[in-house]
């Protein structure tokens, strides 16, 4: 047998050596992006760009790179961006009106951005994810009003439409609890952030509705000055609404050793959610032939229908006078049937749903800590 060159070996080895010790490429840990799920959505909605070709939802770095690129200059992020879609920026941006192009808390957004490009932080320590969630920071101080509170998109109203009061809020919270992806915050911004949310707090505190001296939740809007209910859209009345009263309360049950007022708040608001309940009716999907829905298809429609056996189901809104559930159509004239909503309508808004039933587990627990 032929024998190998001592000298050709012994390259061989130190070659083979060498790569052996090359570092391993950086795996960094998946971070949660079912926050960004609603802007992703409205964007399969309404936009005219198309693209199958996404970012892997692990790659948190390719991500984060995405949000630097959309976010303006003023530290928000546009709403309505499919934030893992391989797209040159610049062109989705140039696709948009000059509104659209503006930030917004509106369908869950900006505040998502700066959690996740905290995490990311604080698994790369590369500084221009630190900077851009910093910008994300002060953009929240800056649109913050005198007395607390934020607006949304479409009034200039106290806001908790797409979680714009409760996702600022649980995000000052996770600062104010010292959560780990936030100790990077220097203390002049952190402690301006604390005093936000003492602000929002009270705000919240403050809109509960309180009928013929009975307090019960919230609406979807309130009065900057004096906290009562107001119009939104033109179908968002003056109301109590079960969907964002959920939020709301889950945001306060976060609250480690709560004051007196916000157990008092929990306890009413989750009492009113007890006296709201529909029952036999079922409410859901139903499966129809596949067909045009914006700039998608849609292949359901949905129901209100009577079911003895169909569990307790709330209505998004009810009067403020006598309690009852109600919808509106897209002009504002206030219907009570579910058929009287156009088919558009009635699978683009949650008219109904089961949002208490994550309270009401959650309760019993809150109540013995």
């Amino acid at each position: 047998m032929k024998r190998i060159n001592p000298i050709i070996h012994f390259f061989f080895l130190a070659i083979l050596a060498a790569c052996s010790h090359q570092p391993e490429a950086q795996k960094y840990s998946y971070i949660d992006l079912s926050k960004f799920e609603d802007g992703i959505h409205h964007w399969n909605l309404y936009s005219r760009i198309r693209s199958t070709d996404r970012l892997d939802t692990a790659d948190i770095i390719g991500i984060a790179d995405n949000l630097l690129a959309y976010q303006n200059a003023d530290g928000g992020w546009p709403k309505n961006i499919d934030w893992l879609a391989k797209l040159a920026p610049d062109s989705v941006i140039n696709d948009l009106s000059e509104r659209y192009r503006q930030s917004t808390y509106d369908n869950r957004n900006i505040f998502p951005q700066i959690e996740y490009l905290s995490a990311v932080y604080g698994q790369c320590g590369d500084e221009k994810y630190r900077a851009a969630a910093e910008k994300g920071f002060q953009y929240i101080l800056n649109t913050e009003y005198p007395k607390g509170g934020w607006r949304g998109w479409d009034a200039d109203v106290i806001t908790f439409n797409d979680d714009v009061m409760t996702g600022i809020m649980n995000l000052l919270l996770d600062v104010k609890t010292n959560a780990p992806n936030y100790n990077w915050l220097q203390p002049d911004l952190r402690t301006k952030l604390l005093a936000a949310y003492e602000r929002g707090l009270q705000v919240i505190l403050k809109c509960q509705v309180e009928i013929k001296g009975v307090k019960t939740a919230w609406c979807q809007q309130h009065d900057f000055d004096t906290y009562a209910p107001v119009q939104g859209r033109a179908y968002e009345h003056p109301s109590v609404t079960a969907r964002e009263s959920c939020d709301i309360i889950l945001f306060l049950m976060r609250i480690e050793q709560p004051d007196s007022a916000v157990v008092a708040a929990i306890e009413s608001s989750v009492a009113w959610l007890e006296a709201a309940k529909i029952t036999g009716y079922r409410y859901g999907n139903f499966p129809i032939e596949e067909r045009p829905y914006h700039e998608t298809t849609i292949d359901f429609d949905r129901e209100f229908v009577p079911d003895s056996t169909a569990r307790p189901v709330w209505a998004r809104y009810y009067e403020l006078e006598k309690g009852e559930p109600f919808l509106s159509l897209v002009d504002g004239t206030i219907v009570y049937d579910l058929n009287d909503i156009s088919f558009d309508r009635r699978v683009g808004y949650e008219w109904y749903g089961f949002w208490p039933e994550a309270v009401l587990k959650v309760y019993p627990d809150w109540k013995k800590r």
